[in-house]
């Protein structure tokens, strides 16, 4: 079977190659092997409130250009003393306009920061979403969810991971995402356990 993985990011699609190699005889493609050329449309396919309808989106958009089974995700970090805010906007959340990889990454953490300067460190709680939708023509689309907990820090430690990774504290390792290896992520995750979860599915239906 093979599987095209809907994203352009290449940290994302290490981890998910990654979880997925435990099932016998899937061929995990990016979008590239999948002959899906960059489209400017694709930065409006997450124009919904909530993970699963994201990701639903892309799923079956890139499902439509590619042939193939597909899955997409759609992630982010839910703070609890903003709300529940960036959630669903987390990719944006800054303000600031036109940054793309690591710059808008450092926006992001800069906003979030800055949002939460009158936020006790003991408030800062926040959870890691992921929700992972596989679409494969008529068939119903399988969704599988993964969260991880934690509290958001004044500054970044770390040089692993990517996005909020650094500034994500995991109470029970001690450190945040970024301070632990690609294995002990994918162990403790949200995309870990939703792509886990997503593994385990596809094991069964074989």
């Amino acid at each position: 079977m093979k599987l095209v993985v809907a994203t352009r990011s290449r940290q994302k699609m290490r981890e998910i190659r990654k979880i997925l190699a435990v099932v016998p005889g899937l061929e995990v493609l990016d979008l590239d092997e999948a002959g899906v050329a960059v489209d400017p449309a694709e930065e409006d396919l997450e124009p919904f409130d909530t993970f699963e309808e994201n990701a639903r989106s892309k799923a079956s958009w890139f499902h439509a250009r590619s042939g193939l089974p597909t899955v997409a995700d759609d992630s982010g970090i839910v703070v609890d003393a903003l709300d529940g805010a960036p959630g669903v906007r987390s990719k944006r959340f800054s303000p600031e306009e036109g940054l793309t990889g690591l710059d808008r990454d450092r926006a992001n953490n800069a906003y979030l920061v800055e949002r939460l300067a009158d936020v006790p460190p003991e408030e800062r709680t926040a959870h890691y979403v992921c929700v992972a939708v596989l679409v494969d023509g008529d068939a119903e689309p399988l969704v599988c969810r993964g969260e991880a907990a934690g509290l958001i820090l004044d500054a970044p430690r770390g040089e692993n991971g990517f996005g909020y990774d650094p500034f994500f504290f995991d109470p029970d390792l001690g450190c945040t995402f970024a301070e632990i290896s690609r294995d002990e992520k994918n162990e403790r995750s949200h995309r870990g356990r939703a792509f886990r979860a997503l593994a385990a599915a596809l094991l069964k239906r074989r």
